[in-house]
């Protein structure tokens, strides 16, 4: 009689050790899973199946399963740089995106786990590539002649102060822009000043 109860229990251990996907081992046996959105409430016996209820709001289970409870709903705004591409339902988790301005570090189960600020480019360069969601801002150096307060797409070429008629009392850098004296006075009207000594000449004639 012992030897059959030892028999039984090896016929049972061996059933078990070959639970299908559908399935999961409670001990000496096999429980059918709880369908994705749902947990187990309470566990098959010999004589009943498995028990099953929906994962809580906040939860969710994306996959059968034997478990008691439902995973946790990543928090997208746990990260100040990270906003909702996908909300949470109770069969899949959230998925994260980039808010406007920074860029993903960590790309993880199709969203973004991480998020850095977008790099500023420096004075004296220009953004050669602006950031996106996947990439961060690309700079480049201004060339000679050239400058930038690293907020520009291009640098700008140096004013040139001699075809203005002024004199240039600082050359132009990679940061700033060269400054002419005299600038941001208007030049002399010659055609003006000319038309004015004609009046004046005319009237001086007539008027002897």
């Amino acid at each position: 009689m012992n030897m059959l109860k030892i028999l039984a229990v090896f016929i049972v251990v061996g059933y078990a050790l070959t639970c299908d996907q559908s399935e999961y081992l409670l001990e000496t046996f096999c429980c059918p899973k709880c369908p994705p959105g749902k947990r187990v409430k309470s566990h098959c016996t010999l004589i009943r199946s498995t028990s099953c209820t929906g994962c809580l709001e906040g939860t969710f289970m994306d996959q059968p399963t034997g478990q008691k409870e439902c995973f946790s709903c990543t928090s997208c705004g746990q990260d100040s740089k990270l906003k909702d591409k996908i909300q949470c339902t109770t069969t899949s988790n959230s998925v994260c995106q980039p808010l406007e301005g920074a860029y993903c570090v960590d790309v993880r189960d199709g969203g973004c786990a991480r998020a850095q600020t977008h790099s500023s480019c420096k004075p004296g360069q220009h953004i050669s590539e602006r950031g996106t969601m996947n990439m961060d801002t690309v700079c480049s150096d201004c060339r000679s002649g050239t400058f930038s307060n690293g907020s520009l797409t291009s640098c700008l070429p140096h004013r040139d102060c001699q075809s203005l008629d002024l004199k240039q009392i600082q050359p132009g850098s990679p940061v700033a822009d060269a400054v002419c004296a005299g600038q941001g006075f208007n030049k002399p009207n010659k055609g003006l000043i000319v038309g004015l000594l004609v009046v004046v000449l005319l009237v001086a004639f007539y008027g002897t």
